[in-house]
Formats: C-alpha cells, structure tokens, sequence
C-alpha cells in the first residue's frame, strides 16, 4: 500500500528524477518520499507534459503507464525510438506477463506494479541507478570489439553495421554486449538477468527471450552473431554466416 515515509537523514544523493503519473494523490506521495531520501524530483501529470520537461539532468523517469493523452508506453517508445536512453521505472496497476514484456519491448527498465510500497520504490531506484553507473565504467582501451562490418563500443554505447547506426536500447545493448565481451561462452537466462538487471530484480526468463527476439531483428544480417543452445542458453557467436 501507499505510504509516507519520514526520514531524517541528511540529503547525499543528487539524482533528479522524473515522476510522470496522473494521480495527483500518488504523485505527491512518491515525491515528498524520494525528496526525503535526497533525489530531486520534478512532477509531470501526462506523458505531454513530460515531454516538455524532460532534459539532459534527468537521471530516471518513474513512469505511469495508463494516462489520459499519451501513454507511458507510448512516451518510452518516443525516447528511446529518438536515441534517448535515461532509465525507465514503469508503474502501472496492470501486472500481468504479457504487461510486463511489453514495458520492456518499448524500452523500460523496470516494472513496479501498484499498490506498491515506496520502501521497493526507493530499493528500485538505487538498484538502477547503480547498475547504470556500475556499467557506464568500461576502461577506454576495452571499449571496442569489431567482427566484419559490425562494431560495438561500449564507451559510446554505440552498435554499428557498416555505416549504419543500430538503434538498441540500454538494456538490448547491455545484454548484447555482454554476450559479446565473452565471445564463445554461454550465458543462462538467470545469468543474463543477474548481470544484466541484478540479482534483486524481478524479471523472468521469458523477458530475456524478448529481448534477444528484438535484437536480432535489430541486427538484420547479423542477427545469426546471437546463437542458442537448447536448455543452456545464449552465446556470441561471430563465425557463424
């Protein structure tokens, strides 16, 4: 259930997020919460007005998905089909599977469905936001793998064919790129689900057959680079054509 939450302990973290939800109710309640655990929050009350407001300081988004206007699916699949990467936080009442994986084909990192408790919000939050920096750390002379006319640099976080750029979201290029920094080797689903969203998350493994659906339609020619093996998993596979 919905709950405020006092706390006080001074303000260290200088994350700025943006909570885009139409209830008045719970978007006042999530902001006076995240704002005592010391992110900057800035409210939205539709996916229009978001859009508006939504700039290069945002580190996350807390996105409703059932709005008036514009939906929180639609608005995630905007950014990322313009390049825009930020974190995504669903929430949403809807929290069936089929719900879920389509949060996460348009783009979102995260699902939480409602009524939530703003302790799993916060643990979210700060699950996402470190995975985000923790990945961000690649040294600059790994940065790059080349396999013919496909290229993948991990500074940039950039996937390129030749001399077109492949548009992958944050997680479609962390699990490519995974795959791929570990070349011949193959990841389970619960692999891929740790390394890539954490051991906390709650993602299942049919999530990860979505996304690697998606990245080898992405991939076109290449898309035989990502192989399975029945009942093991995926691997990276470049000498395959």
């Amino acid at each position: 259930m919905f709950t405020f939450t006092r706390c006080n302990h001074p303000k260290t973290m200088q994350h700025k997020i943006l909570i885009v939800e139409d209830d008045q109710h719970i978007s006042e309640i999530l902001e006076i919460n995240l704002s005592n655990e010391g992110f900057e929050v800035v409210c939205a009350f539709s996916a229009e007005e978001a859009m508006e407001k939504l700039d290069e300081s945002f580190h996350l988004i807390l996105l409703d998905i059932m709005m008036g206007g514009m939906s929180g699916y639609k608005m995630a699949g905007k950014l990322r089909s313009g390049g825009n990467h930020i974190p995504i936080i669903f929430l949403t009442a809807k929290d069936t599977e089929n719900d879920m994986l389509t949060g996460f084909s348009v783009g979102g990192d995260d699902y939480i469905s409602k009524p939530f408790s703003i302790k799993e919000v916060v643990a979210r939050i700060q699950a996402l936001l470190k995975r985000n920096k923790t990945y961000s750390r690649t040294p600059k002379e790994e940065s790059k793998w080349n396999f013919d006319d496909l290229k993948i640099n991990t500074e940039l976080k950039e996937v390129w064919i030749g001399e077109d750029k492949v548009e992958l979201t944050k997680t479609e290029f962390e699990i490519f790129s995974l795959l791929a920094e570990n070349a011949e080797r193959i990841f389970s689903r619960p692999e891929i689900i740790d390394k890539v969203w954490g051991s906390s998350a709650f993602i299942t493994e049919r999530t990860v057959d979505v996304h690697i659906t998606r990245l080898r339609k992405k991939l076109g020619d290449y898309a035989y680079t990502i192989t399975s093996r029945s009942g093991y998993g995926y691997r990276f596979n470049a000498n395959e054509g």
